[in-house]
């Protein structure tokens, strides 16, 4: 019972903290609210007694990753972000529904195709262990993690690059 009721907490402030991440005009603010995102997983990761996800998680995601959002935002000029502040037009909000719609339409598609469901519940009482999981994101073989891990690390590296370089191009002005 306990564990229901914390992950309904969890659930609340994930879910509550995306929304405002996505709602917010304040760019801070929406790397705030992004940081206890990935707090929120994190503590759903320790609910499930996956200690390594859940440490991982904190570390690379909601330490790295944010304070790499962080120092970018702040490194690009005051003057950039000013005045980026974005109407809602009713045909855009119309068209953003029905993208969204079509997206969840999708997802249903292929999860009832390939019976995901009947599998997950089929395989709710079987245990994975940590030492699986852990190899599977470390490792380099078929069906593990490293180079989509890698291949992301390279990629915002080249986005952190690049705000770097617009934030002194815009200083020698």
């Amino acid at each position: 019972m306990a564990n229901i009721v914390l992950f309904c907490i969890l659930a609340v402030v994930i879910l509550g903290s995306a929304v405002m991440c996505v709602m917010t005009k304040r760019i801070m603010r929406a790397a705030t609210f992004l940081l206890f995102v990935l707090f929120g997983v994190a503590g759903i990761y320790f609910l499930l007694d996956y200690t390594f996800l859940g440490v991982a998680q904190i570390s690379i995601y909601a330490g790295g990753i944010t304070m790499m959002y962080i120092f970018a935002i702040q490194l690009v000029s005051k003057n950039t972000l000013q005045g980026m502040v974005e109407r809602f037009k009713g045909s855009r909000v119309v068209s953003a529904f029905v993208l969204c719609l079509i997206g969840v339409a999708t997802v249903a598609v292929v999860f009832l195709k390939n019976h995901f469901i009947d599998q997950a519940a089929s395989m709710a009482d079987v245990e994975v262990p940590v030492r699986k999981v852990g190899t599977a994101l470390v490792g380099s073989g078929k069906y593990q993690y490293v180079l989509p891990f890698e291949l992301i690390s390279v990629f915002l590296l080249a986005c952190i690059v690049g705000a770097i370089m617009i934030a002194r191009k815009e200083d020698k002005k």
